[in-house]
This record gives structure tokens, sequence and C-alpha cells, in this order.
């Protein structure tokens, strides 16, 4: 078994259901700009590549940075509504922070949406670092976001491990070269995950304490 000292989550699907938030605000959007509401299960399969390419999922390109605007608006009042812990999230970052293991974030979410998710949870003071997807100029599955969380620890790959629910997580961990567990609460099916071969499955987040 791998000596990790660096643990390192994704956020929604991971640590956090915002689903509702988010399809709230996305059909908000969508019914402002004249266009027909989506089904929950057609949004949440879209999440997790960043704001933009969610967006553009639903709307033309010519409408894209409206539709952000309006969603960003309604999106800072719903996050706090419709955002809660996965099951076993919150006891788990309590065990690692006891454990003295440096927690980090990396998440394609903008800053603004991922510290209001972290603020209302008041979990934010568990992670010594928080990348986002406006911090870095390739988001996930580009290994950049990983590898910047790496140098702000001094730490090689084989020091990590990445936690993340979505097969853009594991691509993300396996083109950093950090081993990835997929955590089966997210949008992607176990067949998805299972065909990028991560470093473990697990049906819950408290199933990480076996791995470190």
């Amino acid at each position: 078994m791998p000596s990790f000292k660096l643990i390192i989550f994704d956020l929604d699907g991971t640590l956090v259901n915002a689903y509702p938030a988010v399809c709230e605000s996305l059909n908000y959007a969508l019914g402002i700009l004249g266009y027909p509401s989506a089904d929950d299960v057609t949004i949440q399969r879209s999440v997790g590549w960043g704001e933009r390419n969610l967006m553009s999922r639903f709307v033309r390109q010519e409408d894209i940075d409206k539709m952000i605007s309006i969603y960003r608006q309604h999106h800072k009042q719903s996050l706090k509504r419709g955002t809660t812990f996965m099951p076993g999230a919150k006891d788990i970052l309590k065990i690692l922070k006891e454990k003295k293991y440096f927690l980090a974030v990396a998440t394609n979410r903008p800053q603004w949406s991922t510290n209001v998710i972290l603020n209302h949870l008041r979990i934010k003071d568990y992670f010594s670092y928080i990348v986002c997807g406006d911090m870095v100029k390739k988001q996930k599955p580009e290994p950049e976001i990983l590898e910047k969380i790496l140098s702000k620890f001094s730490l090689g790959p084989d020091q990590a491990l990445f936690v993340g629910d979505m097969t853009v997580d594991v691509e993300t961990g396996n083109n950093a070269g950090v081993a990835t567990i997929a955590v089966l609460t997210g949008s992607s099916t176990k067949e998805e995950i299972a065909s990028l071969k991560p470093f473990q499955s697990i049906s819950n987040i408290s199933n990480l304490i076996k791995f470190i």
C-alpha cells in the first residue's frame, strides 16, 4: 500500500451534493433566455467539465455569456439552500485532519461558487490549498490542476491520492500519475469508471479510510 501524505478531493459528487442547486439555477437561466427546461439526469451527466462547458450543452454559442451571468446570480443563493454533504464526507475530513494529512481541493468549479459551498458548509479550514477551474489554464482532465497542488506541497505524484467521482477525475489522476480513488456517488456509471482503471473504486467516501 502506498504511503500518501496528501489527499486531494474533487468537490461536487465527492464531498458535496450540489446537484439540486445546479439543476435549479440552470433551469432558471434557461427559462429566462427562452430555452426549454432540462431534466435533472441530463444536467447531472453534463457537470464536471467546467461552467462554460456546462452552459454550451444547453444553449447556443452566442447565448453562453448571458447564460453564465444569469446562472451565477441565481446560483449564489441556490447553493446555500441546495447543497449538502455527501454521506460520510464531513466525518472523513475530520479523521484525515486528525491524522495530519495535507488536504486539498481540485475542482473545475470557479472560485466564487467553490467559496460559497465551502463557507456555507463550514469546511474551508480543513483544506491547506484549494485550486479551482479558473485558477489554471487547462481544466480537468488535463493534469495541470493536480500538478499545481503537488508543486505547492513539494510532493511527487506517488505521495498523493486523488479522490473524485467522475470519469473526468480518473482521467485527470491518470494524466498526472496520481493514484485516484473513484467514489461511485457521482453521475458517471460504475462501468464508465471501471473502463479507466482507477487505483480503487468505493461505494461511499467513508470507505476511503481503508486506503490511508
